[in-house]
């Protein structure tokens, strides 16, 4: 049986096409003009940028800050995870968007939509989507994630659009709607009452009404707030939000099947395909470096004899490597290299690393550590290697995105991500070991998990078992939103935890405000 091939042209339609003049035509490249601050992505862009450009309007649709580079289109999925307000959210992402994707309005210039700034603005702001749509296209799991939180980033913008400027793009979709008639207003009045929550009888007759499949508006068929009759969903004006998400939805998710089918044409294009699939990776989960501030904890004894009592503000892959460590007097190397450099992180020495690994390895004899592992823990910190090792003081701390994507464990070795490379029953088993009993919790772990949320996984678990903390933290003002935001490092989620539990939080947010002041 010959097998089909989706890119093929159907026999049928061949003979109309001039495949000469197709195949050597010389491609035709547009500027296009962006008239409207809110854009439905519908037509992609064909002019020329740089590779430069092309890379990094991607990163700075992602990332949200370049002192801690999380990434934008992830802190947007982890408020929707977390089931914040529309408020909240607004709150939580409108910085990031003012600092790495900021659209201005047209009101905002005194010439309106040809300003060159705002028309750059907008120029970015297409490129970025379309770009991202090319890096996450190759999966369903992508696409569906990426079509979720372009949703969210919509409909923000929609909300915080002024009411001309919103109308006037509204009117620039030609939408499939049909308005409903004043006598057919009059004859549903009572249906039309009934079925939409919170409204009155005068609103009736002045609002402004429209008629739409109902299959357009599922949000608002789910929840109940409106009429369906006939197989048409009667929609008030001020639900017009939802006709509009629905339709940027519909065309965006049409739009990505259309982009994966064209993925394999990219993969001789050498210059492209590492830039999206770097991008691809990092949209796993929120990448994150650790800086030196992350590992500064005034008055925190962090020495060889401190780890145990240290480790119970460890994360969960590190208390695990921890445990394995005092159980087996041993690791292998990846989880002896993972565990290394976030005590390297935590602020170690090189000194009191060599102690405790020494200490830790108690069945073999101090010639057979120096010949076996002294060497790669010095080399770790940079203290032994080359040149660029040396300068670069050895290796950084393992993010969550490095530890979740490279060197799966295998069998008898304990480094990794738990919440991705342990069964469901043995995840239950190690978080009720170190105190995490709540059913609520663990049913909305392994939740994450089946979604492969790895990193929310995590983060839930810090809230429950820091929740008291901060609780207070929240109430006395002494940390803001922001010193909350979603962990993606070890060493951050230590850093946070022997704060809160130690109660320096209120002094170091006190400190920062300090500085920030001066």
């Amino acid at each position: 049986m010959i097998r089909h091939d989706v890119n093929r042209i159907d026999p049928k339609r061949r003979a109309t096409i001039d495949y000469k003049k197709k195949q050597f035509a010389t491609p035709a490249y547009k500027q296009q003009d962006y008239p409207h601050r809110l854009n439905i992505y519908h037509l992609p862009p064909t002019a020329d940028i740089k590779l430069e450009d092309f890379e990094q309007w991607a990163i700075d649709r992602l990332r949200s800050k370049s002192d801690h580079p999380r990434r934008f289109l992830a802190e947007l999925e982890t408020c929707s995870f977390r089931n914040k307000t529309p408020a909240e959210t607004a709150d939580h992402i409108k910085p990031l968007l003012e600092k790495w994707l900021r659209l201005d309005s047209n009101s905002s210039s005194p010439q309106g939509c040809s300003d060159s700034r705002l028309q750059d603005q907008r120029r970015k702001d297409q490129y970025s989507h379309f770009i991202l749509r090319l890096a996450f296209s190759s999966t369903e799991d992508l696409r569906r994630r990426f079509a979720r939180v372009e949703g969210a980033l919509f409909r923000l913008r929609f909300q915080t659009e002024n009411a001309r400027e919103r109308q006037d793009f509204v009117a620039s979709l030609s939408l499939d709607w049909e308005a409903v008639s004043e006598q057919e207003k009059r004859s549903l009045a009572q249906d039309l009452l009934s079925a939409t929550p919170g409204l009155k009888r005068s609103d009736i007759d002045e609002a402004g009404w429209f008629k739409v499949d109902f299959e357009s508006v599922p949000e608002l068929v789910e929840a109940r707030r409106v009429l369906v009759k006939c197989s048409k969903a009667y929609v008030p004006s001020k639900e017009q939000m939802s006709i509009v998400l629905a339709s940027f939805h519909d065309r965006l998710e049409k739009g990505l099947e259309l982009t994966a089918r064209a993925l394999p044409r990219l993969d001789e294009d050498d210059r492209l395909s590492p830039i999206l699939d770097h991008l691809s990776k990092n949209f796993a989960t929120p990448d994150s470096t650790i800086a030196d501030s992350d590992t500064t904890l005034p008055g925190a004894p962090i020495n060889a004899s401190s780890i145990d009592t240290l480790s119970q503000h460890f994360p969960l892959c590190m208390r695990n490597l921890h445990t394995t460590l005092r159980k087996n007097n041993h690791l292998k190397h990846f989880g002896r290299l993972q565990y290394t450099l976030f005590l390297k992180g935590l602020g170690l020495t090189l000194e009191d690393c060599l102690i405790f690994w020494r200490q830790s390895f108690k069945l073999i004899t101090d010639d057979a550590f120096t010949k076996e592992y002294r060497y790669n823990i010095r080399h770790t910190y940079g203290d032994v290697g080359g040149d660029a090792i040396r300068r670069g003081r050895g290796y950084s701390p393992f993010s969550c995105q490095k530890i979740l994507t490279e060197h799966p464990p295998g069998s008898g070795e304990s480094h990794g991500c738990p919440y991705r490379h342990f069964s469901a029953e043995n995840l239950t088993t190690l978080l009720q070991a170190t105190g995490v009993t709540d059913r609520e919790v663990l049913r909305g772990v392994k939740e994450d998990v089946d979604k492969k949320r790895y990193h929310i996984a995590c983060n839930r678990v810090f809230e429950w078992a820091h929740k008291n903390e901060i609780r207070q933290v929240k109430e006395s003002g002494t940390w803001k939103a922001a010193d909350m935001d979603t962990i993606v490092h070890p060493n951050t989620y230590f850093k946070r935890s022997y704060l809160l539990k130690s109660g320096l939080a209120s002094n170091v947010g006190r400190n920062e405000r300090d500085k920030m002041e001066m």
